[in-house]
């Protein structure tokens, strides 16, 4: 055979070789020696030389480690950091919890007119206007504003977000995400999940402008419309940019004529202020007249005096937490997680200013939940080394965490009494979340249950399986610094089949030997 064919044949040989094993993921796996071969197999690919993997499997019925590598080194965890902000608010806000957002006024009412500010004061439902359950808000707001006795406003309508006193991004997120849909601006008063549609349409002629819409039409105040119109065929080239802090959107290059219309999503730049706007309008369809100017208060500013003898006069409630973390973890949707730490900071400071001995100075709404982070894990045995946690979405790449202390707070989770709880806000391999399309038709299928995470050169995997031997099992499955290969299966297919292998085990939970190291041994 010539030399040229020959290294063709050994090169395509060689590119379906990956795919072939992950086929062979699918068979039993008969012991623990044998999920750790296969698994040892898997991730020694050459095709993984220059990657990163960090896994931890235990046993929750044992204690047992069924498999380790690199178990207790540091990785980016991307958004199975979720996981550790799931747990903060549910052991110290609780699943039932409602959380308010409240119009505050004061008690100069004359005659049917509010001598003074209406305020609409947001205290971090993340849900506002999400769906049809919640779209009509500012209606409910409105009627029992009016309901109230108030008809006229002698003053402002202020959309007040300064129960949260940190900036609207997490800590790490980078410049370049914060106009994205997944790194919109955190507020203590969102509205509609702080996003805005854009859509492109062509105009009716090649060489006409473009047409540039925005829903909510308010969300981003100006816009910068650059977009042509394409001859017919041509390949749309549509840029949008608006840099962080700035309000105006830039839209610039062409759409084809005919083209159909392009959809995108966009972080919006106040949503404090576009809820505002939502509440005038709804007021005014309820016959109350606000005489002064819509306006949006922000931490820095102080509300203190602003809230001073004032009274709720109409208020609404999100569902309860435990819905909340099951939308946010099922979809991985980032502003739900990153509001729920920073009220479980509220509640940390609330709790710590009323103790015996008070810090002093400074801490952001954020810091305070990673405060109350630390001492959760803290109580869990995971050494402070062991996870370095900055916000409560994974979206920072400074955001670090071992293998082993993701399994032991999945360890911890599933002992608590909320355990049910999580679990069914997790994701569902085959059947919905971010798993909907995974693991289909393979042991995994509607039994792993596990948060995922990906960014740019970062995917992971941390839930639950009960293997084929009935064995409840915790797994943390990191993979750092990989950028498959071409021919190479996707990062998240690699991810995939080690869970398969767990799900695939046949033999069953041994009894816990003498020598088992205790449950709440420090992780390191």
């Amino acid at each position: 055979m010539p030399l040229g064919r020959r290294c063709l044949l050994l090169a395509a040989a060689a590119l379906s070789l990956p795919i072939a094993a992950l086929a062979a993921q699918d068979a039993p796996v008969q012991s623990a020696q044998d999920l750790a071969t296969r698994i040892d197999a898997h991730i020694r690919q050459p095709r993984f030389s220059g990657a990163s993997w960090g896994i931890a499997v235990v046993s929750l019925d044992n204690g047992r480690t069924l498999y380790a590598h690199n178990a207790d080194q540091l990785f980016q965890p991307a958004s199975t950091a979720k996981l550790f902000t799931a747990a903060l608010t549910l052991s110290e806000v609780g699943a039932d919890y409602r959380i308010p957002t409240r119009v505050l006024a004061s008690d100069k009412l004359r005659s049917g007119t509010l001598d003074g500010p209406l305020i609409l004061y947001g205290m971090g439902d993340p849900t506002l206007g999400a769906d049809a359950s919640t779209a009509n808000w500012a209606d409910q707001l409105a009627k029992q504003v009016a309901e109230h006795g108030i008809q006229r406003v002698k003053g402002d309508l202020i959309a007040d977000d300064s129960y949260f006193a940190s900036p609207p991004m997490g800590s790490g997120w980078e410049a370049i995400d914060l106009q994205s849909w997944f790194a919109v601006p955190t507020s203590a008063l969102s509205v509609q999940e702080n996003q805005v549609d854009v859509t492109i349409t062509p105009a009716a002629r090649e060489g006409r402008p473009a047409i540039v819409a925005l829903d909510p039409t308010g969300a981003v105040p100006s816009v910068v419309n650059r977009m042509t119109t394409g001859a017919p065929q041509l390949r749309n080239d549509i840029n949008l940019y608006r840099a962080p802090g700035d309000n105006t959107l830039y839209a610039f290059g062409s759409i084809a004529a005919r083209a159909p219309a392009q959809r995108f999503k966009l972080a919006s730049f106040d949503p404090a202020l576009l809820a505002g706007d939502q509440l005038l309008k709804a007021l005014a369809r309820h016959g109350v007249r606000i005489q002064g100017r819509l306006r949006a208060l922000h931490w820095p500013q102080s509300s203190e005096s602003l809230h001073a003898n004032t009274s709720t006069v109409a208020e609404v409630l999100s569902p309860p937490v435990a819905e909340i973390l099951q939308r946010g973890l099922k979809r991985s949707q980032n502003l739900y997680l990153q509001n729920l730490l920073l009220i479980a900071g509220v509640r940390a400071q609330t709790d710590a200013m009323q103790g015996p001995s008070p810090p002093s100075g400074f801490l952001t709404t954020e810091n305070w939940g990673i405060r109350g982070l630390r001492q959760l894990l803290e109580r869990m045995g995971v050494a402070p080394t062991a996870t370095l946690i900055e916000e409560g979405t994974g979206l920072s790449r400074r955001d670090l965490s071992t293998p082993n202390a993701m399994a032991r707070l999945l360890t911890f989770l599933a002992s608590q009494s909320y355990a049910t709880t999580l679990r069914q806000a997790l994701p569902l391999a085959g059947v919905d979340g971010t798993l909907q399309w995974r693991m289909r038709n393979t042991p995994a299928e509607n039994n792993v249950q596990a948060k995922t995470g990906s960014m740019n050169l970062v995917h992971s995997l941390a839930g639950y399986v009960t293997t084929a031997g009935g064995e409840r099992l915790a797994f943390a499955i990191m993979l750092n610094n990989y950028d498959p290969p071409p021919g190479s299966p996707g990062a998240s297919r690699d991810i995939d089949a080690i869970a398969v292998m767990l799900a695939g085990l046949r033999t069953g939970a041994p009894q816990p030997a003498a020598a088992q190291a205790s449950a709440n041994q420090p992780v390191n």
